[in-house]
């Protein structure tokens, strides 16, 4: 009798350990299966991957099974691991599902809107339009964060995001904004020194500045050109649109940049290579912010600002850089690149 109680007792007790595993624990969890390295899961965590080993652990210690197989290679998970980490997503989706609906205040107009996007279009496109947006929705507080990192609307990371490639979440509404058409330009003073290739056999002796990003296909320039390797003809590499476009209008090389550019005023050459590439641009947010009004408002002035209706260059079919001048006159005279200190080296 009394090691029935004990064995009992040592069962309640690991019931209340269970239990008492940290929340915490388990999103490090969910990092590290999703990461399947302890360095990079603590780096995108802002851990060390000594402080994230050791919570794994006592989770594991608490839980009393392994979750985790661990090599030189990595994390891949355990049996146990694999059978409980569709329910721990699950908890995930319901505690952001608390936040969001905490935070939506439904029929409040004010407050703040996260919005996510690339760093090209937030820069050059929404950010000239919000200052306007403001002007009429005092009380609506945009926080524009523009980055090629992907933000994960289902985790919270942004309320909204215009991204490129759209998600698979179902608890996730999309609807796709655009298309956004990428072109070869060079600066006028480039032309001057070295000319333009007039064919792809030509890029070899010219300069590429090449954009590397996450949400930018590593092969996608060597792919659009036709070629099997770069190699040789990159003179620069940034993770920045910005970067590119600044580089671009300094003389660096040629650049892959939207074909609405020279449209909107950048001081820049378009090069006929015959190749373009294209990338749509969707819009995202939680199925949660349908009721809310300033997600509303923020959404359906998105929607508003890349019609491609109102925006030529934002139609599915392919419009030369040159064309898209005279259709884009109301949008450079009202926001154009000229005088933008961000597009204008110094």
């Amino acid at each position: 009798m009394q090691q029935v109680l004990h064995r009992g007792a040592a069962m309640m007790q690991h019931r209340e350990e269970a239990l008492d595993a940290s929340w915490d624990d388990l999103k490090l969890f969910l990092a590290c299966a999703k990461y399947k390295s302890f360095r990079n899961a603590a780096e995108e965590l802002g851990l060390t991957s000594t402080t994230l080993m050791r919570r794994i652990d006592r989770l594991e210690e608490r839980i009393d099974c392994k979750l985790f197989l661990r090599d030189q290679s990595g994390l891949t998970l355990s049996d146990e691991g694999t059978a409980m980490i569709a329910d721990v997503a699950h908890m995930e989706r319901h505690a952001f599902n608390v936040f969001r609906r905490a935070s939506r205040s439904s029929n409040d107009t004010a407050g703040t809107v996260r919005v996510a996007v690339t760093e090209g279009p937030g820069n050059f496109w929404i950010l000239p339009r919000l200052i306007d947006f403001q002007k009429t929705y005092r009380k609506i507080a945009v926080d524009l964060r523009c980055a090629m990192e992907q933000a994960d609307v289902a985790r919270l990371e942004s309320d909204i995001a215009i991204q490129l490639e759209p998600p698979t979440n179902p608890d996730l509404i999309v609807a796709k904004l655009g298309r956004l058409h990428i072109y070869p330009f060079v600066s006028k003073d480039y032309e001057k020194l070295y000319g333009v290739p007039a064919t792809l056999a030509e890029l070899k002796n010219h300069r590429i500045i090449k954009q590397s990003a996450p949400q930018v296909d590593d092969s996608a320039y060597a792919r659009v050109l036709g070629l099997k390797s770069l190699e040789g003809i990159v003179g620069i590499k940034t993770n920045s649109s910005v970067g590119v476009l600044y580089a671009v209008e300094r003389g660096a090389g040629i650049g892959f940049l939207p074909t609405v550019s020279i449209a909107l005023g950048a001081p820049l050459i378009a090069v006929d290579l015959g190749v373009s590439h294209h990338a749509d641009l969707w819009l995202t947010y939680h199925k949660e912010f349908r009721t809310s009004e300033r997600h509303k408002i923020v959404i359906d002035w998105l929607k508003r600002i890349f019609d491609p209706k109102t925006y030529p260059c934002f139609r599915d079919e392919f419009i030369h850089p040159n064309a898209l001048v005279p259709m884009m006159t109301a949008a450079r005279e009202g926001f154009g690149l000229t005088g933008y200190v961000a597009a204008t080296p110094t």
